[in-house]
């Protein structure tokens, strides 16, 4: 990296925390809390009986953490010491605030130019990572144009000592060369950094979307650096090249031009093992796979290895031959489990798919089979299939895994028989039902729920190590329509992208592309239509959802049994569902909302979540509860109102005795912002 390649300024208002460390202090350093992703402090000051007495302690607004409001706030916050540190706003400034008023202590940001207006992962990004020896602290996080920096914690200026002046230029460190530039070329990260001991794990994303330019993408890995000196200890390419092991399963050679396969979400790791834990993306591209047959190791696997090489200990591939945009999202979780009496170091990996994978953490065995079973060939001109896919015995399903009948509409048998008629022109079947050529009248696509959005998503889930639980979000009503057509001229080189025969093929850009602090102002296109169930595109029924109640879940699975212990629809009834003229009359029980961006936070007794809607009830006035559960039975025993939709997940800490819980909201026409949740001093 050229010295000083981008510029870097912290503005520093107090030179650490203003407050005397009296009473009891409980810390949240990484972003899942701590390196094992629980998402749990065994904390209950906070409670069942005082949960709805909550109020507000302190907010902050990112509005001017860059040239204009950023409405995607994805963030959680970490806190160490009294000092709450968050990435935020269009220029994914770091803050640091005080933990208990919100005043802001310093702030750093880089501007990027060209480089951050070509990244393909903007905005303010999930957020930083802490590490400390004892004598000093920093805060590591990644820019939008593919950096990671160390700041010193107490001042937010670089440390001059990591990498050069601060900061490695990941696209120059990376073994591969970066097409076509080190500025334009597409790869970057929105995650947060992980820190296991001494070494900063960091791994690789792409642009959001369905459709690369070329399948010839840049192509992923993770990597892990010294935390002092920022030296790279190693680097793990997620396509194996000729010679290395899994080179085998990309046939005719099409390991050399395929790309992505990054590791997108957070990592995770056991410290006391030596072994840091990857989720692993598929390859270009997400429906199609023709250009790469084969069952591609290392796409949608996790993988085990080294802390401190690198070096693969084990692996276990979800899905072979990735078509159907299923790619690992969510962090691994480690916790410690007993089955049938033996006690078992285990790691469970929640997916889009709805299923919680199990295995033993140190030898990567399955917990409980996971036999390979067969699924459906599709007949996609030039698409090489698996015939069998591995799916777990246990833990059951916690979210749908396919389109049939039973899930459609069914408020009233009008609505069926309209949905009906609907579908009869797509394709529906279980997990694993291949995308198909569109073609009019039908099929039009293969309807599919998880792909996507469905299922347990970037925020992954959170796990109480004291009962072997995990609480998991789930969206149970995501349906995405996977069809297959050719590309227009100059918008890919892959053979089919996603798309309907009649429709106009667009690039599928997630909300917030090109919306980062160097990105030039694009023109806000106006909204869609209302959806008209008359219109076969539509997919929604007089313009109620096509898939019926619940929307959305949380599930708590109990990893001793495998078994769900509870499941409850999480968020209220949608005010376009509650006041629909085709449901008047009807006594329409909690629906919960669809969305994939919900994570749970777990205390002693209590699961925290928040609804991502805004809405407008009987028992509330317009906004979007935070709730708590009961943790052994799913109950609800509280919730405050937030101004807006939950959109990053919450996370708890303990300063001088006194708990807060702090989430990141925004969307709609509501700006990202912090909130700070405690209870009144008396």
């Amino acid at each position: 990296m050229k010295k000083k390649l981008l510029a870097g300024a912290a503005l520093m208002l107090l030179a650490g925390p203003a407050l005397a460390q009296t009473g009891q202090n409980v810390d949240w350093p990484l972003y899942t809390g701590d390196v094992m992703g629980s998402k749990f402090k065994p904390i209950d000051q906070i409670n069942a009986s005082n949960f709805s007495k909550l109020e507000v302690a302190w907010r902050f607004k990112t509005d001017y953490m860059g040239n204009r409001p950023e409405y995607k706030l994805e963030g959680t916050p970490i806190e160490v010491g009294g000092v709450l540190y968050a990435t935020a706003g269009s220029r994914r400034a770091v803050v640091a605030l005080d933990a208990v008023t919100g005043e802001l202590l310093w702030v750093h940001g880089e501007k990027e130019g060209a480089r951050g207006a070509a990244a393909p992962r903007q905005l303010s990004g999930r957020g930083p990572a802490y590490w400390s020896d004892g004598k000093e602290a920093r805060i590591f996080y990644v820019t939008p144009g593919y950096q990671l920096v160390a700041l010193d914690a107490k001042t937010g200026m670089r440390v001059q000592s990591f990498g050069t002046d601060g900061a490695i230029d990941l696209k120059a460190d990376d073994t591969q060369k970066i097409e076509p530039d080190l500025t334009t070329g597409e790869i970057g990260w929105q995650s947060a950094p992980t820190v296991a001991g001494d070494v900063v794990l960091v791994g690789s994303a792409f642009r959001e979307g369905f459709t690369p330019t070329s399948f010839k993408n840049n192509k992923g890995s993770a990597r892990g650096f010294d935390a002092r000196t920022g030296k790279k200890l190693w680097q793990f390419n997620t396509i194996p090249q000729k010679g290395q092991p899994g080179a085998e399963t990309w046939l005719n050679d099409s390991n050399v031009t395929a790309g992505n396969t990054g590791i997108w979400t957070e990592m995770t790791a056991d410290v006391e093992a030596g072994i840091a834990y990857l989720p692993v993306e598929q390859p270009t591209s997400d429906f199609y796979g023709g250009h790469r047959p084969g069952n591609g190791l290392y796409g949608n696997s996790l993988v085990a290895v080294d802390l401190k090489t690198g070096k693969e200990k084990w692996h276990f591939q979800f899905i072979h031959h990735e078509i159907w945009d299923y790619d690992m999202s969510s962090a691994p979780l480690l916790m410690d489990i007993n089955v049938n009496g033996k006690p078992i170091k285990a790691v469970a990996e929640p997916s889009k798919m709805g299923y919680l994978y199990v295995f033993d953490r140190i030898t990567g065995k399955p917990v409980w089979p996971i036999p390979e079973r067969k699924v459906e060939k599709g007949d996609a001109p030039g698409e090489w299939y698996s015939p069998t896919q591995p799916i777990p015995t246990k833990p059951a399903p916690y979210a749908r895994t396919g389109v049939s009948e039973k899930e459609l509409i069914d408020f009233t048998p009008d609505l069926k028989k309209r949905a009906l008629e609907i579908v009869k022109n797509y394709k529906m079947g279980p997990i694993y039902t291949p995308p198909v050529v569109s073609k009019r009248p039908g099929p039009l696509a293969t309807l599919s729920l998880g792909p996507a959005n469905g299922g347990t998503n970037w925020p992954g889930g959170s796990f109480n190590p004291e009962n072997h639980t995990a609480y998991l979000f789930a969206c149970n009503s995501c349906l995405q329509p996977m069809g297959l057509v050719p590309p227009p001229p100059g918008f890919s080189d892959i053979r089919y992208v996603e798309g309907r025969a009649g429709q106009k093929v667009e690039m599928v850009n997630a909300s917030g592309a090109d919306a980062g602090a160097d990105s030039a102002p694009t023109a806000r296109k106006p909204p869609p239509p209302p959806a008209n169930d008359s219109d076969d595109f539509g997919l929604t029924v007089q313009g109620l959802p096509l898939i019926k109640p619940p929307y959305a879940t949380i599930s708590a699975i109990n990893l001793d049994k495998g078994d769900i212990v509870w499941q409850i629809a999480h968020g209220d009834t949608p005010n376009n569902v509650r006041n629909s003229p085709a449901l008047k009359g009807l006594d329409i029980p909690r629906t919960g909302q669809t969305s994939y961006n919900i994570g749970t936070l777990v205390t002693k007794n209590l699961v925290i979540a928040g609804d991502p809607q805004v809405t407008t009830t009987p028992d509330h006035p317009r906004g979007a509860p935070l709730r708590a559960y009961d943790q052994a039975t799913g109950k609800e025993v509280g919730n405050v109102l937030m101004p807006a939709g939950q959109s990053g997940s919450p996370m708890t800490y303990m300063v001088n005795g006194k708990q807060y819980i702090v989430v990141a909201v925004s969307g709609g026409n509501y700006s990202g912002e912090y909130i700070a949740y405690t209870l009144p001093d008396n």
